[in-house]
């Protein structure tokens, strides 16, 4: 069977889900359902109960080989839709809201482009765009939302802020995004200082942070032959770092710097960090 691999969160727990392209349909693994859904300190055994009660629904659910916690790969209970809703009605949590956010069907949009964002590994459209530049950024950022935002890829002409923080002022943007473009990064440090200020200018009037974490791994790759594993960091800690950063990088710094890896050609890696910045938006 093949599959993409995915990741759903409720509560901040994670929920591995798998794309079957053959028959275009979403499993999700049981376990973590378990884990997500109920107050048990056993998911394993519980979730061995529910499935020897109820064999006619799920004795022929299908096994498929997925990442665990230990990064290693391993033949796992997934539940289809049909299942997940009898699962959801035995554990008491069948409700509207809560399917939705399990098939991520919660916000169709970031749904459409996460998809788009998985087609840039496979479609070779990285190794095409400027690593470093502002043109690279935009190349991201049209692929991502092309079709789903008007302004896709397109230099905002108009003031934003969030949380009370005010980003660059339009007026000044296509300057400071030149002297953006010139910033070094030959070494981690200054490739941070880099992506700060990329942030801080925020070019786009929607999607920066799901775009500008993509064209951050392409400087990495491209300079230090690494990446960054985003499941090792924290969506809280992450956010607070980023908050924090016009004024002291040393958060944001010490949480990618602890999560480097050299697996830049490795397509799960990517996959699953595409999860994760896109979890790192959600609203809770």
């Amino acid at each position: 069977m093949k599959v993409k691999t995915s990741i759903r969160f409720y509560n901040n727990k994670p929920i591995r889900a798998c794309y079957n392209e053959e028959t275009s349909s979403w499993f999700y693994a049981a376990i973590d359902l378990i884990y997500a859904f109920v107050d048990t300190t056993n998911p394993n055994r519980y979730w061995g109960d529910i499935k020897r009660r109820n064999k006619q629904v799920f004795a022929n659910c299908v096994q498929l080989k997925i990442t665990a916690r230990d990064g290693k790969k391993y033949y796992t209970d997934v539940l289809n839709d049909e299942q997940i809703n009898e699962l959801l009605l035995l554990i008491n949590r069948n409700n509207e809201n809560v399917r939705n956010l399990i098939k991520g069907l919660n916000n169709p949009l970031d749904e459409q482009s996460k998809l788009k964002a998985y087609e840039l590994y496979d479609n070779g459209l990285l190794k095409d765009i400027e690593v470093g530049t502002t043109k690279g950024l935009q190349q991201i950022h049209a692929f991502i939302f092309g079709g789903l935002y008007d302004f896709a890829g397109k230099i905002r002409t108009k003031t934003i802020s969030k949380d009370g923080f005010v980003f660059c002022d339009a007026r000044y943007l296509d300057n400071i995004l030149k002297q953006i473009d010139a910033m070094p990064e030959s070494t981690l440090q200054e490739i941070i200082d880099k992506y700060i200020e990329m942030n801080i200018a925020h070019p786009f009037m929607e999607g920066n942070g799901r775009s500008t974490r993509i064209w951050l791994d392409q400087i990495l790759k491209k300079n230090l032959k690494k990446c960054i594993d985003w499941s090792k960091i924290d969506k809280n800690d992450y956010l607070n770092a980023m908050r924090k950063s016009p004024l002291n990088n040393k958060l944001i710094f010490e949480l990618i710097e602890q999560s480097l890896t050299s697996k830049i050609n490795d397509r799960e890696l990517f996959m699953k960090g595409i999860d994760y910045s896109y979890y790192y938006e959600e609203v809770e």
